[in-house]
């Protein structure tokens, strides 16, 4: 196979230059502030700052309420995760199956992809409506009273459904494609071998799709940890009290609204730990035992 190559060493690193600058200004720079700020007691108004060591982390550490958005955030990616995955894989089955009218099924089923983050947050504010949502309507109806911004419960339920319906997709799309691209010959061989459809999905086609489906899963881990941010703040309303929150959000309303910026920081730099511990986990841990066809 032919190889790219180039004339001179300054050819290739001037090609990446813009690239690489567009990294190094917003995520290495603040990357770096954020974790200097962190051992920082800092005045908002940038007056001046004390430096306090770790303390800003023990005080996380021993911090019931930031535990608390801990424990939700694991909860709440988990739901997003599987619902979003599951959800998709079975409507591109389905997809997959149709013969007549599929390019217009396929795009009924992908238009949500489109619609921005705040938008689907403030879809789900008026479905879930306390005086006349449809939702809301439809949970009074089996005997629910539903309550979006006041109670617990109800509000981290309403902002799991909105996220997945946001997610799926993106999920949607990949799956099909995984799906399409699995040969026409191993499907009539598992055909011959399996008259079971399920024991066919099962035994031949979800392993196939073990490379997208591997990809999927760090990518709607990612989404359900920082990218759900625009839905949670549209359908908190700005006054977050009791609802539920992650832990990006938490660092958006300890840093822009309680000021902290030392403490909001650390907590910055706790998400950037966890995202360096995801990716090693990707690479290290399960792709050596994805199989690639």
């Amino acid at each position: 196979m032919k190889r790219a190559g180039f004339t001179t060493r300054w050819l290739p690193i001037l090609l990446l230059l813009p690239q690489l600058s567009i990294i190094a200004v917003f995520f290495y720079w603040p990357a770096a502030h954020a974790v200097q700020s962190s051992f920082y007691l800092a005045d908002p108004f940038g007056f001046g700052a004390t430096y306090v060591g770790l303390d800003n982390y023990t005080d996380l550490a021993g911090s019931s309420e930031y535990l608390k958005v801990a424990r939700f955030t694991l909860v709440f990616t988990l739901l997003v995760t599987f619902f979003s995955l599951a959800l998709a894989l079975l409507l591109a089955v389905k997809a997959d199956n149709v013969i007549r009218g599929a390019k217009t099924y396929r795009t009924l089923l992908m238009w949500v992809y489109a619609v921005a983050p705040p938008v689907a947050g403030f879809i789900g504010l008026i479905m879930f409506n306390q005086s006349w949502g449809p939702l809301t309507e439809a949970a009074r109806a089996i005997g629910w009273d539903f309550k979006l911004g006041v109670n617990f419960n109800d509000s981290a339920t309403a902002m799991v459904l909105v996220s997945v319906w946001k997610q799926v997709p993106v999920n949607f799309i990949f799956f099909l494609s995984g799906l399409q691209s699995i040969p026409k010959s191993v499907r009539e061989a598992a055909l011959i071998d399996n008259r079971s459809a399920r024991g066919r999905f099962w035994d031949v086609t979800f392993p196939l799709l073990a490379p997208t489906g591997f990809f999927l899963l760090i990518i709607n881990i990612t989404y359900a940890l920082f990218d759900t941010f625009g839905v949670i703040d549209t359908m908190v309303k700005g006054e977050p009290g009791n609802n539920p929150m992650t832990l990006v959000y938490k660092v958006y309303v300890d840093g822009f609204r309680g000021n902290d910026m030392g403490g909001s920081s650390a907590q910055s730099v706790i998400l950037m730990l966890l995202v360096l511990a995801l990716t090693v986990f990707q690479f290290r841990l399960i792709e050596r035992r994805i199989h690639y066809t």
